[in-house]
């Protein structure tokens, strides 16, 4: 399988999964998710492998956040279908996955970088990462599962003020937080998630797998607050303040927004 954005190695029985767009800061675009998607479906197909470690490429970024050069000239129904799309092809792919998934994240975590990494079992940061959901920035809400995830790790009230202010928090402040399980160093971030996928792989891949469904299970509620926020998400591009809010982003301005 030969990928552009994507890396994968393997030691033993953990997978190391890299998204390789250093020069973007790993921003996710189209074929990044798909890259993802199948190289997740063929290690979790792959018996040999027990866990895997999700992280970004270089020293700066997890993943900084979407390519939104992609989808600034998106109206409602392409703003919709870009979220479900997104949704269903990697991030609740990844939640549901029956390998569990480590997310390593170095540098900035943002907008769908962010939810990149919530949609992991679990987060293990390092001491330089920055976190937030800047989408309202933008004209736009969080389109690939923030809405909900946030709230789930952090608490209604602490995700609110993330989304409304749409500021980065540091790494010390996600720990205190929920929102990452470990902190480290930058330069020992990799081989401490290979420590933790280590004691992962020990144990049975049957019950691993259904953990992680039962766990899911649970979170789950009978209104389905992803699917209102794929509606929310494609509504907000057909107003004036996204079309103010990703110009200004891509002329590297201070957004005028008109409120409509």
């Amino acid at each position: 399988m030969k990928l552009k954005n994507v890396l994968v190695e393997e030691e033993g029985a953990v997978a190391l999964l890299s998204v390789n767009r250093p020069d973007k800061l790993n921003a996710l675009n189209r074929l990044t998710i798909q890259e993802l998607r199948m190289a997740l479906e063929d290690l979790d197909s792959d018996k040999g492998i027990r866990a895997i470690i999700l992280r970004g490429s270089g020293p700066k970024a997890f993943v900084a956040g979407a390519d939104i050069a992609e989808f600034a000239a998106y109206g409602e129904r392409e703003g919709r279908e870009l979220a479900r799309l997104g949704q269903e092809e990697l991030f609740d792919y990844i939640e549901n996955l029956g390998t569990p998934v480590i997310a390593a994240v170095n540098g900035f975590a943002l907008g769908g970088g962010l939810e990149l990494a919530m949609a992991c079992h679990f987060r293990v940061a390092s001491t330089n990462a920055k976190m937030g959901l800047p989408e309202v920035s933008l004209g736009v809400i969080p389109g690939y599962g923030g809405t909900q995830r946030l709230p789930l790790l952090v608490g209604k009230g602490r995700a609110m003020e993330m989304i409304m202010t749409a500021g980065m928090i540091p790494a010390e402040k996600a720990l205190e937080y929920g929102l990452v399980n470990h902190l480290c160093d930058p330069d020992e971030l990799e081989d401490f998630c290979f420590e933790l996928a280590r004691k992962i792989v020990k144990n049975s891949p049957v019950a691993l797998s259904y953990a992680i469904k039962a766990v899911n299970a649970g979170l789950r509620s009978s209104e389905s607050g992803y699917q209102a926020e794929i509606d929310a998400f494609g509504k907000c591009f057909g107003t004036a303040d996204f079309r103010e809010g990703t110009t200004a982003f891509l002329e590297k301005r201070k957004p005028d927004f008109p409120g409509s």
